[in-house]
């Protein structure tokens, strides 16, 4: 479950205002501050089923957004790489290490 809170979150961030304020305003209290579909539903004057109806359909919409544009995959596989040439320099300055370190900049850069 930690992992779609994850997910949904950096989806968000990447397409959350292409979704309705509604969505966004829903998917922020249950992801971001884990209201119940109880406490949303009161809050918004809906029933629970309305608000599971609007979670899955923003969430529906962010993963065809990913789907389609990728652009979260991307932020993450470039942080992984950025860390892991991190890694590669952060120690002992020795030229094999640093020219690991400039191959996964150089993949980072040809990926652009």
């Amino acid at each position: 479950m930690l992992e779609k809170i994850s997910r949904i979150n950096i989806l968000k961030d990447f397409y959350g205002p292409l979704l309705t304020e509604k969505q966004q305003e829903v998917l922020s209290l249950h992801y971001e501050q884990d209201w119940s579909f109880a406490e949303i539903a009161e809050h918004l004057q809906v029933t629970r089923q309305a608000v599971y109806d609007l979670l899955r359909r923003a969430e529906a919409a962010l993963e065809d957004y990913e789907q389609r544009l990728g652009l979260a995959e991307r932020f993450l596989y470039t942080r992984r790489k950025l860390k892991e040439a991190y890694e590669y320099m952060d120690g002992e300055a020795d030229p094999d290490r640093v020219n690991k370190a400039l191959d996964i900049i150089r993949e980072i850069s040809e990926s652009i």
